[in-house]
């Protein structure tokens, strides 16, 4: 993965945008949306994959919204040609919420999409438009942040906030369980993380990775036929059991109960937090008081900052944080305020996040 990166163009900060998609109503839902961004400049648009290559040499886009099935050459195909021509663009793939689209998206993101967006089959009005915008908007900027943008300050460029600290911490605790929190780049991540996990793990690992319903499915599956663990999505009731992975479902934040001498897992449909659900706070508030803080919290790539408020309660309990670094992230959004509020124990590249997850869990 690529550290953020500021738009191309040196004469303008704007972040340049091309939209591919085979249907005209949508091309023009999507320009529409993106035309309401004063830092987002479209500077074209075409029907399939073919163009899109072409349009990518001609136009230097700093990023691609890619539709996925269309005719000629399709979003994937597409997308790995782009991504030969220049990794450093990021790509959003356009994906209808279905079960072939969700397992399209999945392949998608293996094949290098930075993130996707999901879309109605049949809702092409106002209300395709208001569905589409806020997070289509969202995603753009967690690439292009204000933070990571040229600034004319006295002296030069603007500099980076310096970072936090270690903050105060109580007496580390052996952990009980493994609590993961991730979002934007999160099946890539958990790609690596969790196959890389040893079988003999003797804690669970309870994962929240924000994703739609069907995605997370899709998610547990294939991070099973990769894992030497268990990886389901998780179900109500579930037993808590070590050495088994469990994912919350999409739409349903998870949470975990002490009941009749077991955890079990517990599902909820309450108000989102952080405008998420599942959310990464929830799970962590109901680890700390499950498990009185004796886990090992880790916070992925993700855009935002799910997960910042449970990460303090679970470190304030004895837990041990460790959060990724900035260069292998997608979006150093939650692993970020993580690090910047002193709140890590152990900042690390992707591939070294299983190898201190196993050592933590063997304390």
């Amino acid at each position: 993965m690529l550290p953020v990166q500021t738009p191309t163009t040196d004469a303008s900060p704007k972040i340049r945008v091309l939209v591919v998609d085979d249907s005209v109503v949508i091309r023009r839902i999507l320009v529409d949306a993106l035309a309401s961004e004063p830092l987002v400049e479209v500077v074209g648009t075409a029907a399939n994959g073919a163009l899109a290559i072409e349009r990518v040499k001609a136009l230097r886009p700093d990023l691609v919204t890619l539709d996925i099935e269309m005719p000629e050459m399709d979003g994937i195909s597409a997308l790995r040609e782009i991504k030969k021509l220049n990794r450093r663009i990021r790509v959003i793939m356009c994906s209808t919420l279905t079960e072939r689209g969700a397992a399209v998206t999945m392949d998608a993101l293996a094949a290098g999409a930075d993130d996707y967006i999901t879309k109605s089959s049949n809702n092409y009005g106002d209300a395709g438009l208001a569905g589409l915008k806020a997070p289509l908007l969202a995603k753009v900027r967690q690439f292009f942040p204000e933070s990571a943008r040229p600034a004319k300050v006295a002296g030069g460029v603007k500099e980076a906030a310096p970072r936090v600290a270690a903050a105060p911490r109580a007496v580390q605790k052996r952990p009980q369980a493994i609590v993961i929190g991730v979002s934007t780049g999160g099946p890539n991540a958990l790609a690596t993380v969790i196959p890389a996990l040893p079988a003999d793990l003797r804690l669970p690992v309870l994962i929240v990775q924000h994703m739609p319903p069907m995605f997370t499915r899709l998610l547990a599956e294939r991070l099973n036929g990769a894992s030497k663990l268990n990886v389901v999505e998780a179900a109500e009731g579930m037993t808590v059991e070590r050495g088994t992975v469990y994912i919350a479902p999409g739409d349903f934040h998870m949470t975990v109960q002490r009941e009749a001498g077991r955890v079990a897992i517990k599902l909820n449909k309450d108000p989102m937090e952080n405008s998420c659900r599942p959310a990464v706070d929830v799970l962590f508030r109901s680890a700390a008081s499950v498990y009185d803080g004796a886990t090992v919290a880790v916070i992925l790539t993700g855009m935002g900052q799910d997960g910042h408020k449970g990460v303090r309660q679970l470190r304030s309990m004895g837990a041990t944080v460790i959060a990724q670094d900035e260069a292998t992230s997608v979006a150093w959004g939650m692993p970020g305020y993580v690090v910047r509020d002193g709140l890590a124990d152990h900042v690390c590249a992707l591939n070294a996040v299983a190898p201190e997850i196993a050592r933590q869990a063997s304390r």
